[in-house]
């Protein structure tokens, strides 16, 4: 009884899983159109999008197996096994063979977030420079007199130290600026390395284990 109740699953199992799998092939055939693997950016899409979508083949395909076994719980190979096997096979090495790109797309983030960040860096260093220029304190006091932000009465001194205090502050916002965006990118390559290049490796040994579970 409990057989028979089970094997009324199967069918929408099995069709669950297919239409999982034939997703993962539309979202693939919606990138690949557009070929031009000699293009890094088109590369690392491709890669990144066969990483995001396999999470939804390897569902529906043990979706398949586990259909596949409430219609025949023997060790017999059925065709939709062997279909589970191939197509595991396939994503298996499709992912193996993407890591080399993954990988390199995680140096070349790294590589441009560096270069950033260096240029950050170099803007607060400059901007550092200039603000211990008298000159700018000058101009800084002129500029705040004609637009009546420094009262009429001020001392020099004290005009000086509102100008002093403008440029601390404006060095204050780059600096964090610049902290900021060395955290953010930090999160960003950390979450490519691992939601990437480290999801890949363990779709591989799942799509591999599946794979080999559905033949042997």
């Amino acid at each position: 009884m409990a057989a028979a109740s089970a094997s009324r699953f199967s069918p929408l199992l099995r069709w669950m899983g297919i239409t999982l799998v034939v997703l993962l092939l539309l979202q693939m055939l919606g990138v690949v159109i557009l070929w031009d693997w000699n293009e890094e950016p088109f590369r690392q899409l491709v890669v990144e999008r066969l990483i995001t979508q396999s999470p939804m083949a390897l569902v529906g395909l043990v979706l398949m197996f586990v259909s596949s076994r409430l219609e025949d719980d023997s060790e017999a190979r059925t065709p939709l096994l062997w279909t589970v096997c191939i197509i595991s096979g396939l994503l298996a090495v499709l992912l193996t063979a993407s890591l080399p790109v993954s990988f390199g797309g995680d140096q070349i983030m790294q590589q441009q977030s560096e270069q950033q960040l260096a240029a950050k860096k170099g803007q607060l260093e400059m901007a550092r420079q200039q603000s211990k220029d008298p000159a700018l304190l000058q101009q800084l006091v002129k500029q705040a007199e004609s637009t009546g932000q420094i009262p009429p009465g001020a001392t020099d001194a004290q005009k000086l130290q509102s100008a002093r205090t403008f440029v601390d502050r404006q060095l204050d916002q780059l600096e964090s600026q610049v902290k900021q965006a060395e955290q953010t990118a930090k999160i960003a390559l950390g979450q490519r390395r691992f939601a990437n290049s480290g999801g890949a490796i363990v779709l591989i040994v799942a799509f591999t284990i599946l794979c080999l579970g559905s033949v042997l």
